[in-house]
């Protein structure tokens, strides 16, 4: 976020609570039955998702294969990195 943008919303808010400094506290508004929110909820998730555009069938390839690829290349880093340390501790500090 810019710099400018905070300001801007530093200032709003500044300009907000001088106004509502004098003002009488506003009464709460009665919670809204639990079935309400629930559906309301349902409802914008529904919404949402339309919005979403979904991976096609050779983007969920490359994907994968990417993923695979990677956890191969840090699974053989990790064992060799292992085998070379054990036979460094085991050799230098341990003497055998």
């Amino acid at each position: 976020m810019s710099e400018l943008e905070s300001d801007r919303r530093a200032a709003r808010r500044a300009e907000r609570e001088q106004r509502n400094a004098g003002s009488r506290p506003q009464p709460q508004r009665a919670a809204q039955p639990e079935e309400k929110h629930r559906s309301n909820f349902i409802s914008e998730s529904y919404a949402e998702l339309k919005k979403v555009e979904w991976p096609g069938q050779n983007q969920v390839i490359q994907g994968t294969v990417v993923v695979l690829v990677a956890c191969f290349v840090v699974g053989l880093f990790l064992y060799v990195n292992d085998t070379v340390w054990k036979h460094v501790v085991s050799k230098v500090l341990l003497g055998q």
